[in-house]
C-alpha cells in the first residue's frame, strides 16, 4: 500500500511542473487593433497595445516601416479607438477613452481619483504633440479637410480641425443622434437618430442649415452609406414591432429590406427586401458599414439567405440580387478598393477554423484567395493609392501583427510587434477535432497537447464568450480571445491538455448553428455540448478522468458554472470570468412573465445544490455587459452551502478588463487556483 502511494505521488508530481515560460511573457506581444489606411498615397495607421500601454503606430509607402506617433507611457485603462486619417493624410484624428456605463460614467480602472473622460484628439505628422479636440467618440472627419464631427452624450457635435474655434453643436436633435457620416463632397452630414422602438436617418445640410430625416416610419433605419454624388442614402430598414424580447434563436422575422432616399428632398424607395425565412432577420459583418455604394451604382451587402453570411450586389435601381461569395462558409471582415470595384473580405471557405482574405469584383464573378497557407488573416484595408492592401495576420505560433500585402510579396509592418521575451518557440500547434454532441450537433474544438507528455495528463476545458464567437486555430483577431489562446498556450506548456470548444451558439458554422433551437435562456441546450466535451476527454488515453477542470470568461463563464452546478463529478475545479449565472437576473425578464421561469432554469443557479466543486470568481464590479450582481448572488449562495469559492475583484474594472495588469494578475490567479485542484 505505502509502494502504491508512493508511486501515484510521483505521477502527480510529474505533472507538477512549471511552465518554460511566463504568463507576463505570453501575453507581451503587441496587439494591433483599428487598422486604417488614409484616402491617399500610401499610409497605414493603427493603435498597438504592448502590456497595456496604447500608442498609435504609422507606416507609410515605399519603405512601410513603422513608427510610434504619440507618447503614452501607461498601463492606464485608456483605450484608443475611432482612428481617422484627414482628407491631406497629415493628421489623425482619434478617440482616447471608453464610453460611459447607464450612469454616464466613464471607465476608471486605476481608480484615478481625478475621474476620467472620452475625448477627440488629433494627431499631426509633423512632430506637434496631440491636441485634445473636447469630450465625446464617434468621429467623422470632413472630406474637406476643415472639420471633425463626433457625438457626445447623444448629440452631434463639431470642431475644426485646426483648433481655432471651440466644439459646438451645429443643430440639436431629439432622441440619440450616433454614427456621422460626411457626404463625399463634405456638403452633408448623416447620421442615425435613435428614437427607442423606431430609428430615422437624418441629414444635416451644412450650408442650408436645415435638418431633414429620410423616408421616415415606425421602423428602425440604420447603416447609412452616401453615393458617389452625395445626393443620395442607402440604408437599412429593419421591421419595428410590438412583439416579446427574443431571449433565444432568432432563425426568422419579419423580413428587413434596403431603401434608398433622397438626400434633399427627403423620398425613399425600397431597392431590395430580404426573403421570409433564413436570411429575415438582419446579419452584420464586421466592417465601418455594412452597405457599400459601388463604382458601377451597385449596392453590396452581408445577407445569409442561405443559412451563411455571405455579401451579394443589388443595382441602384432595384433588382435581384447577385451572390458574390456563395458557399457554405460565412464572410466576416469586409472593406472596398478605393475605386470602388472590389471588395476585400476574409471568411472560413474551404480552412473552417481560420480566416483568408480574398478579393471579388463589386459587379460578380469568382473569389480570388489573396492569403493562402495555415495563417489567420483580418482586418483588410487598401491604401488610398491602391498599390497595398494592410491587414492583421497571425498563425499558431505567432501573435497578431499588422502586415501589408504589396502585389504577392507580404510585408511585416511592425517587426518588433512580438516582444523579444515572447516564448515563440513554445507555442503548441492546436490540433483541429471535432467530437459529436449528445443531441446530433457536430462540435469543432481546438487541442492542445503539453510538448513533453507524461502518462495520463489534467485536462482543462475552455469556453469562449459572446456566445458570438469562434476560437479558431491559431492566435485570435479579438484582443480578448488573444489572451485566452496566450493562456491556454501557457497552460499546455505546464503539462495540461486544454479543449477549446466551439459549442453551438457560436460564429463560424452557419445560420442554424449559431441560431440553435433552445440556448441560453431558452433551455441551455449548449449543456449537451459541455457533457461530449468532457466525453470526449474521458475517452482519450492520455487524459486522466479523475482530473479535468474547466475555465471560461462571459458566456463562456455561464457555460463554467453550468458544468460546475450539473456535473461536479466530473469537472474537479473551474474558473468563472463574469459568468452569466441567473439569465432572469440578466435579462431583467418580470417574475410574471413565462419566460422568466425557464430562463431561471437554464441558468447555473438553478443546480446549486449539486455543485461540490471549487470555483475562482473574478470580475470588475463596472461591468457594462454582465450585471456585477451575478457574482455576488453565486459567491453568497455557494458559501452558504459549504462550496469552497474564492474571489478577484477588480473595483472600477469594466467586463473586457481594461489594464494589462489585471489580465496577468487574473491569469496568474487562475493558474494557482487550477494547480491547487487538478495537481494534487
Amino acid at each position: 500500500m505505502v509502494r502504491l502511494a508512493g508511486l501515484l505521488l510521483g505521477a502527480l508530481c510529474a505533472f507538477a511542473q512549471t511552465s518554460p515560460f511566463t504568463i507576463d511573457q505570453v501575453l507581451s506581444s503587441a496587439f494591433p487593433t483599428h487598422l486604417t489606411t488614409a484616402a491617399t498615397g500610401g499610409k497605414v495607421a493603427w493603435a498597438s497595445s504592448t502590456r497595456g500601454v496604447i500608442n498609435i503606430m504609422v507606416a507609410e509607402a515605399p519603405g512601410y516601416v513603422a513608427r510610434k506617433v504619440t507618447g503614452y507611457t501607461e498601463d492606464d485603462g485608456q483605450d484608443i479607438d475611432e482612428i481617422r486619417w484627414t482628407a491631406d493624410a497629415r493628421a489623425i484624428v482619434y478617440v482616447r477613452g471608453g464610453g460611459p456605463n447607464r450612469a454616464g460614467e466613464y471607465p476608471n480602472p486605476t481608480s484615478d481619483p481625478r475621474g476620467s473622460e472620452q475625448a477627440v484628439w488629433i494627431r499631426s505628422l509633423d512632430g506637434l504633440a496631440p491636441r485634445r479636440i473636447g469630450e465625446g467618440g464617434a468621429v467623422a472627419v470632413s472630406p474637406r479637410n476643415d472639420r471633425v464631427a463626433y457625438t457626445r452624450r447623444g448629440q452631434i457635435w463639431w470642431a475644426p480641425l485646426d483648433g481655432s474655434q471651440p466644439p459646438s453643436q451645429p443643430f440639436q436633435s431629439r432622441g440619440q443622434s450616433q454614427r456621422p457620416l460626411w457626404s463625399p463632397d463634405g456638403s452633408r452630414l448623416a447620421f442615425v437618430s435613435g428614437r427607442g422602438d423606431h430609428s430615422f436617418i437624418g441629414v444635416f445640410d451644412v450650408n442650408a442649415g436645415t435638418l431633414r430625416f429620410l423616408d421616415p416610419s415606425t421602423d428602425s433605419d440604420s447603416e447609412p452609406v452616401w453615393s458617389p454624388d452625395s445626393r443620395r442614402v442607402a440604408f437599412v430598414r429593419e421591421p419595428s414591432h410590438a412583439a416579446a424580447p427574443v431571449y433565444g434563436a432568432r432563425r426568422s422575422d419579419e423580413p428587413w429590406s434596403i431603401r434608398i432616399a433622397d438626400a434633399i428632398g427627403g423620398e425613399g424607395r425600397e431597392i431590395w427586401r430580404a426573403q421570409e425565412g433564413p436570411g429575415s432577420v438582419f446579419r452584420e459583418i464586421a466592417a465601418p458599414y455594412q452597405l457599400f455604394w459601388s463604382a458601377a451604382e451597385r449596392i453590396v451587402f452581408p445577407w445569409e439567405g442561405d443559412g451563411w453570411t455571405h455579401l451579394y450586389s443589388v443595382p441602384v435601381a432595384g433588382g435581384k440580387a447577385t451572390p458574390l461569395t456563395p458557399g457554405e462558409f460565412e464572410v466576416e471582415y469586409v472593406s472596398v478598393t478605393p475605386d470602388g470595384r472590389d471588395i476585400i473580405f476574409n471568411s472560413n471557405q474551404g480552412d473552417i477554423d481560420r480566416r483568408h482574405l480574398w478579393k471579388v469584383a463589386a459587379s460578380g464573378g469568382t473569389p480570388a484567395l489573396l492569403t493562402p497557407g495555415e495563417g489567420i488573416e483580418w482586418s483588410p484595408a487598401v491604401t488610398g493609392d491602391a498599390q497595398g492592401i494592410a491587414f492583421v495576420r497571425s498563425d499558431s505560433r505567432r501573435p497578431a501583427h499588422p502586415s501589408i500585402l504589396l502585389g504577392k510579396e507580404i510585408r511585416d509592418l511592425d517587426p518588433g510587434a512580438i516582444q523579444p521575451d515572447f516564448p515563440l518557440r513554445h507555442m503548441v500547434a492546436p490540433q483541429p477535432v471535432t467530437f459529436g454532441s449528445t443531441d446530433g450537433y457536430v462540435i469543432h474544438g481546438q487541442l492542445f497537447s503539453p510538448p513533453n507528455p507524461r502518462g495520463r495528463a489534467p485536462a482543462i476545458v475552455f469556453f469562449h464568450g459572446g456566445s458570438r464567437r469562434q476560437m479558431l486555430l491559431g492566435w485570435h483577431y479579438r484582443s480578448y480571445y488573444h489572451n485566452a489562446y496566450a493562456f491556454n498556450q501557457y497552460l499546455a506548456n505546464k503539462g495540461y491538455i486544454v479543449l477549446s470548444v466551439n459549442y453551438r451558439s457560436g460564429i463560424g458554422y452557419g445560420l442554424n448553428f449559431r441560431e440553435a433551437l433552445n440556448f441560453g435562456a431558452t433551455g441551455a441546450s449548449e449543456y449537451n455540448d459541455v457533457q461530449s466535451a468532457a466525453r470526449f476527454l474521458r475517452a482519450r488515453g492520455d487524459v486522466d478522468p479523475s482530473r479535468i477542470g474547466v475555465w471560461g470568461g462571459s458566456y463562456g463563464g455561464y457555460l463554467t458554472a453550468l458544468a460546475l452546478a450539473r456535473d461536479s463529478g466530473t469537472f474537479r475545479a473551474g474558473v468563472d470570468l463574469h459568468g452569466v449565472h441567473d439569465w432572469a437576473l440578466e435579462y431583467d425578464i418580470p417574475p410574471t412573465e413565462p419566460a422568466n421561469k425557464l430562463a431561471f432554469d437554464s441558468s447555473p443557479m438553478a443546480f446549486l445544490d449539486g455543485w461540490r466543486s471549487p470555483v475562482l470568481l473574478i470580475q470588475g464590479d463596472d461591468d457594462r455587459n454582465v450585471k456585477f450582481r451575478q457574482t455576488v448572488l453565486l459567491a453568497d449562495a455557494l458559501r452558504k452551502r459549504k462550496v469552497a469559492v474564492e474571489q478577484l475583484i477588480f473595483p472600477d474594472e469594466v467586463h473586457e478588463f481594461l489594464l494589462f495588469r489585471h489580465w496577468r494578475e487574473a491569469y496568474e490567479a487562475a493558474d494557482r487556483f487550477l494547480d491547487k485542484y487538478l495537481l494534487r
